[in-house]
């Protein structure tokens, strides 16, 4: 619907006035609204928190006249409607307004149809699908709720999401996917997104790092929020590599921001980035770049040596020959972390991974 046409505030408790309100609700239907279009609408129209508490279909959600939509049950005044499983509230403060029964009333009905709608519509019990559901940044908090509570996951619990690369392909065979070990003490529920596997960890640990797989890990987030935990996860897994497999987004701190806001136009455009990307085309360049990575990370040739298992007299060698193409030493803490930038850079634009 085009905007709210009516308020309860200015409207009398007359026949005409209840046609109005019961038509409001006819045209959300008709206009197949989702579960969460139908709360923030009547929260609207009604000028008050409303919401739906159904806890044995996950679903226990408030709406506010602003338009959030949050978790949370009815308040102690709360006005309650009852179908099937499911109560239906208006919190209205002070006296209750003409119309708030009928708003109650064809709110609940409207809304006892969409959660029907809303349950046909979403994956069935260990259906991988539905752990991309709880991380998909498009999913209505309805249907993420709902999914969560398929998983056997709480909505109000607390929870990481792990992101893998796919486990390296036999000969002869496509890539699988393959889940990071298992705590014995963890809860974990991992699914398939794409090319890469998802784990949500419920346990309060970090996960563990998984042999030959490269992870990103995001930070501990309320489980209805998973989306925020899995854009960071992503972002750390695009920073990974063969020398750092698992990259945690709570390591990252500031730096999490400024590579989201990265754009590809900015990499292609550093004059950094397409040196090393000269050193990678060159013979050896690979290995370079190895040693570039370790030394960033360092703060001595002998320490990087060590790194790459090198002798470290190799290593300062090649370090000279990198800061002939780069133009720019590596001596100094402002030179390491511009070479580290850089190299940071590079692998955002070289990833194949993308924020599914």
């Amino acid at each position: 619907m085009k905007g709210l046409l009516l308020r309860l505030s200015s409207l009398d408790s007359d026949a005409e006035s209840a046609v109005r309100v019961i038509g409001f609700f006819d045209a959300l239907m008709t206009d197949r609204a989702e579960l969460a279009t139908l709360l923030r609408s009547t929260a609207a129209l009604a000028e008050c928190p409303v919401g739906v508490d159904a806890p044995g279909r996950g679903l226990v959600l408030r709406a506010d006249p602003d338009g959030t939509i949050d978790l949370g049950g009815p308040p102690s005044v709360a006005d309650l409607r009852e179908y099937g499983d499911a109560r239906f509230w208006l919190a209205r403060r002070g006296d209750p307004l003409p119309l708030d029964e009928i708003v109650l009333e064809r709110f609940a009905l409207a809304g006892s149809l969409l959660l029907d709608r809303t349950v046909s519509n979403l994956p069935a019990v260990g259906d991988p699908a539905l752990v991309e559901l709880v991380v998909s940044a498009t999913a209505g908090i309805a249907e993420r709720s709902r999914a969560l509570h398929l998983l056997g996951i709480t909505p109000t619990a607390t929870l990481r999401v792990a992101v893998s690369t796919p486990c390296p392909p036999a000969a002869g065979s496509a890539p699988v996917a393959c889940p990071p070990a298992v705590a014995p003490d963890a809860r974990v529920v991992s699914g398939p997104v794409g090319a890469l596997m998802v784990s949500l960890w419920t346990a309060s640990e970090q996960p563990p790092p998984s042999d030959g797989l490269r992870t990103g890990i995001g930070p501990m987030v309320p489980a209805i929020r998973a989306a925020d935990s899995w854009r960071d996860a992503c972002t750390a897994l695009r920073l990974t590599s063969p020398q750092d497999p698992v990259v945690r987004a709570d390591d990252l701190g500031g730096l999490l921001v400024v590579v989201e806001r990265l754009r590809p136009s900015d990499l292609a455009a550093s004059p950094d980035v397409a040196a090393l990307d000269r050193i990678a085309a060159e013979p050896g360049g690979d290995d370079l770049l190895a040693i570039l990575r370790a030394f960033s990370v360092t703060d001595s040739v002998r320490k990087a040596a060590a790194l790459v298992y090198r002798h470290h007299s190799t290593v300062a060698y090649r370090l000279e020959q990198a800061e002939a193409v780069l133009g720019f030493p590596f001596g100094s803490a402002g030179g390491r972390f511009r070479l580290h930038l850089a190299l940071t850079m590079r692998a955002l634009g070289s990833t194949s991974w993308q924020d599914s």
